[in-house]
Formats: C-alpha cells, sequence, structure tokens
C-alpha cells in the first residue's frame, strides 16, 4: 500500500531556496532520518547513501497566453534499513498535527508496481512573458 502526502502552495524564490536549502541540510545531517515539511505536517523518511534522482525542465510557448517553465526533481529510494527497523516501534501519535486540521492531503494510492521506498518530489512552475 502507498500513502502520498502532498501540498501546493505559491513561494517566493527565496522561500523556495530556503525550503531547498532546509531539505539538504536534512539529507547532510548523517542522522539516517529526514523530515519533511510537507504544508502544515512533517513527514519523517529514511534515506539511504545513495539516491536515485532524476531532473526535468520542461519548457512551453503558447502563442495566446504566457509561456511556462517547469522544474522537476524528483528523489527515489528504499528507505535504509538501520533506520526504518529502529523507527518501527514508533508510532503515528509522535505527529503534533491531525488530519482534520492538516492542510496537506494524505490518501492512500493503488499499488502502481514501483519497488516499497519513499518517492519525495519537488516541482516548481513559472510563467514568463517573453
Amino acid at each position: 500500500m502507498a500513502e502520498t502526502t502532498a501540498h501546493s502552495e505559491k513561494r517566493t524564490r527565496a522561500e523556495t531556496a530556503e525550503f531547498l536549502r532546509a531539505l539538504a541540510d536534512e539529507l547532510d545531517g548523517g542522522s539516517g532520518r529526514i523530515r519533511v515539511p510537507i504544508g502544515n505536517k512533517e513527514v519523517q523518511l529514511s534515506p539511504p547513501e545513495t539516491i536515485d534522482t532524476e531532473s526535468v525542465v520542461t519548457e512551453r510557448s503558447r502563442r495566446l497566453r504566457k509561456d511556462v517553465e517547469q522544474l522537476a526533481l524528483t528523489f527515489q529510494w528504499n528507505p535504509a534499513k538501520d533506520t526504518a527497523e529502529s523507527d518501527s516501534t514508533a508510532t503515528e501519535s509522535d505527529s503534533t498535527t491531525t488530519e482534520s486540521d492538516s492542510a496537506a492531503s494524505t490518501e492512500p494510492d493503488e499499488d502502481d508496481g514501483r519497488e516499497p521506498g519513499s518517492e519525495p518530489t519537488i516541482e516548481g512552475e513559472s510563467e514568463t512573458g517573453r
């Protein structure tokens, strides 16, 4: 069973850079577990030392509307065994928010045949008037 937590919002360039720096600091921290803020919820993940990454840039030119640029960063891995097993006794009661007061949506997805693991995706989109 896959579980997806998603949240969309507009951020300034500075706020976006701050979010990416915080994520980079979590990955660089070396504690094994990382915390990823998604809306007003925090998701804990267990990345191993090696992470599969993908970067995609899409540029769309439109005649009647503004041009659109999109940057999608995808990180995928199987959870590190040492941190995933040590946290298996932790419960979700550690969370400070509940589903009813969370702006982020958490919905189970159908099994899509991917390896079990974590797949955080960061996407950004902009409109330009070229």
